[in-house]
């Protein structure tokens, strides 16, 4: 049989006998860079190593600098720490993977209580199974067979989720003796995963794993003590709700449930941004200047009109500045690594105008506020005046509000931060988590559409260049906020799945991003859509779908 032609995304090729694996070609071509090959995509589609080549291709391989590789580096991961828990604690009854912290993945084990000691004996067991670099095995069986599987495993989270599955056949995962599944893509074998560490994270454990921008050193840890209370809160709110998986979310849709599920969901939200505007009422000492940031499709703009309306509950008389009116002049603004402008570096903002009016504004001087010409690129005075009283809260919203640099001139200990983030506290099930990402760039994608014209395509081609910003902006300075506040919202993905469906179907294979935009398909194949007519006008998702009772609120 003729060998296949194999074209590589930088032009090279070569030839292969049909039946050749991904591992197998690339082993034959040489690697730049020190970190191993992950997965591949293949004509645009994600594809495991395992995948055979019969037919003529172009392949992209994907190692640990890349989003996608992490990803399925830290899913391999969780299937082994699964595995070792259950062999080293025999009377644990579930292994959840809840969600990323400080750098890496939180996990809880039910039924047997974590201690240090426990903790090392997991890492070690893992590493002796990585070190045999046992096969991870990807088998079609039928649904039939697999809901057995899983039912003498007491599965029942892999149980209910596979009645919400419309096929005759799936696909589970086996490493020695466990079998699991996984909506993603796996190593081929555990020796791929020789670098981690587990960080015993009262009561649970995080596992550590190397990261895009150095893969092959597990990075610094990092305690995000504030960050970790915002997600146990999220936990309890699933609990409040009984929605922590998709299928409990799905079983709210099939039974007609879902308008008290969102009743309850945006009363929550509703009574923590009350609780915020009363914690700044009871601070009011510390000065007016409230600063909210928070990275893309966070909601930040409802947010703040929202809070402006609990503080006007508490008797205070908010007034809101735009960061984005005090950009320096477009030629003075700095510009990225490829020449572009640096519109989210903090020198693009004229900070020491922006630090003189606020200090003047805020001991009742009355100043003229600049309006910037998006168009021009330059700011002008239009004759808007401004002047509060000296207990007039200011509320500034942008992505460096948690930066001390950006007020530079107004002591700390007279700001009130709120970091404002999407961390959603559903997965699909106990070993599949939803990143908080995911959920993020579904609403960018949504809102993009909506309001701005940009297909889905052009969303995803951008979302690295954001998430970039966000890791050196927001992130950074996120435990420096007095407080957070989740904008998630457990129902949110069943709304939002008949918005997004068409547009992520729309992108063709011919396009990089097809893969992800089949990834994101996939994991929303679990959920079952609901109307958005239950949604309430002021709901910080009606700033992404629309229909919003605030105006201009498609800003975040």
């Amino acid at each position: 049989m003729a060998k296949l032609p194999v074209v590589f995304v930088d032009g090279k090729s070569l030839e292969v006998e049909p039946g050749t694996t991904l591992l197998e070609i690339s082993k034959m071509i040489p690697k730049e860079g020190a970190s191993p090959v992950i997965a591949a995509q293949v004509d645009n589609k994600l594809e495991e190593l395992t995948y055979q080549i019969n037919k003529p291709v172009k392949i992209k391989f994907l190692d640990l600098t890349t989003e996608i590789g992490t990803r399925i580096y830290e899913r391999s991961l969780s299937f082994v720490f699964i595995r070792a828990v259950r062999e080293i604690l025999p009377r644990c009854t579930a292994v959840t993977v809840e969600h990323s912290l400080s750098k890496g993945l939180y996990c809880e084990v039910k039924g047997n209580p974590l201690t240090t000691e426990s903790v090392k004996k997991i890492e070690n067991r893992m590493r002796e199974i990585i070190e045999k670099d046992e096969p991870i095995q990807k088998i079609r069986i039928s649904k039939e067979e697999a809901l057995k599987i899983f039912q003498e495993d007491g599965q029942e989270d892999k149980v209910k989720l596979l009645q919400y599955i419309d096929k005759e056949e799936v696909f589970v995962y086996k490493c020695g003796w466990l079998y699991d599944y996984f909506y993603g893509q796996l190593v081929p074998s555990t020796g791929f995963l020789k670098i981690f560490a587990l960080k015993f994270h009262l009561p649970g454990v995080i596992i550590q794993y190397p990261l895009a921008d150095n893969p092959l050193k597990v990075p610094e840890f990092i305690p995000q003590p504030k960050l970790a209370n915002i997600f146990y809160e999220a936990e309890r709110w699933a609990e409040i709700m009984e929605v922590d998986t998709v299928s409990a979310l799905n079983e709210f849709v099939r039974n007609g449930k879902i308008p008290e599920l969102i009743r309850v969901a945006e009363a929550l939200h509703e009574k923590k941004i009350a609780h915020i505007a009363d914690m700044i009422l009871e601070h009011k000492e510390r000065g007016n200047v409230i600063l909210i940031a928070g990275p893309s499709s966070s909601g930040k703009t409802t947010f703040a009109q929202r809070l402006m309306i609990q503080l006007m509950v508490n008797g205070l008389k908010p007034v809101s500045i735009s960061v984005d009116d005090y950009f320096v002049n477009r030629e003075d603004t700095p510009k990225d690594e490829q020449g572009n402008y640096d519109f989210e570096a903090l020198e693009a903002i004229d900070l020491e105008l922006f630090n003189e009016d606020l200090s003047k504004l805020i001991q009742g001087q009355e100043i003229e506020v600049p309006t910037f010409n998006f168009k021009k690129g330059v700011k002008e005075y239009l004759g808007k005046k401004l002047k509060i009283r000296p207990d007039q809260p200011v509320i500034i919203e942008g992505i460096h509000g948690l930066n001390e640099k950006l007020t530079y001139s107004i002591p700390k200990d007279h700001k009130f931060k709120i970091y404002i983030s999407a961390l959603t506290q559903l997965n699909i099930d106990n070993h599949n988590r939803i990143p908080t990402t995911d959920a993020r760039k579904i609403r960018r994608i949504i809102r993009d559409h909506q309001f701005r014209g940009t297909d889905a395509l052009t969303t995803i081609r951008r979302w690295p260049l954001v998430r970039r910003g966000e890791d050196k902006n927001i992130f950074p300075f996120q435990e420096e906020a007095d407080i957070m506040f989740n904008s998630a919202l457990v129902y949110e993905l069943a709304v939002l799945k008949p918005y997004v469906i068409p547009l992520l179907e729309a992108i063709s294979p011919e396009h990089e991003e097809y893969a992800e935009a089949q990834r994101l398909l996939n994991f929303l194949s679990y959920i079952l859509p609901t109307s958005d007519i239950h949604v309430p006008d002021n709901s910080i998702l009606r700033e992404f779908i629309g229909k919003s009772c605030f105006h201009e609120v498609q800003n975040d």
